[in-house]
């Protein structure tokens, strides 16, 4: 009598915790699934899942759907060689416009030399900027007693130099990858 009762106690155990976990995901699901489209005061457009967002709000269902997009995502991706991990090159349509070699070495001349002229500029702005630094931090004002004060003088110069140094780092890759 008493394994009987034992058993029937695991069934009616395992039956509400099956039954929980159903109604559980389900409630989750449908909470998920819904999308209510609420205009504020203001009249802008609110869009929810949430229920309880929509209390006391003039809301209206937009969607009871989920919308579930599958797709092989390396056949998206651009197709890259594994040797080098670079994309590999794709086929150019035939009505596509064609450049000369001679225009584009052309074209790449002058890039390289716009970029050279700016390079210079940005090396001589930043050798500006560390004199200006370096003169800043030799100076020392009657008001600066705090210590925090002399950082916040400095910041200025610091940021430049530090802008100028992100500068040169970036022309020089810039230059690199010209052909």
């Amino acid at each position: 009598m008493r394994t009987a009762t034992l058993v029937s106690a695991r069934l009616v155990s395992a039956t509400l915790v099956s039954a929980t976990a159903a109604l559980a995901m389900a409630s989750a699901a449908n909470a998920q699934g819904t999308v209510w489209r609420c205009t504020e005061a203001d009249g802008r457009a609110h869009y929810t899942n949430i229920k309880k967002e929509t209390e006391g709000k003039a809301c209206q269902v937009v969607t009871r759907e989920v919308s579930v997009v599958s797709g092989n995502p390396l056949a998206a991706a651009p197709a890259t060689t594994r040797a080098t991990g670079t994309q590999a090159a794709t086929a150019t349509p035939p009505n596509f416009p064609r450049v000369d070699r001679e225009t584009q070495r052309s074209r790449d001349d002058s890039r390289r030399k716009i970029l050279e002229d700016e390079l210079a500029t940005e090396e001589k702005g930043l050798l500006d900027a560390k004199a200006k630094l370096t003169e800043q931090e030799s100076v020392r004002h009657g008001d600066e007693k705090n210590y925090q004060r002399v950082l916040d003088r400095l910041k200025p110069y610091q940021e430049a130099v530090e802008r100028h140094e992100r500068n040169v780092a970036a022309l020089k890759r810039e230059m690199v990858s010209i052909k």
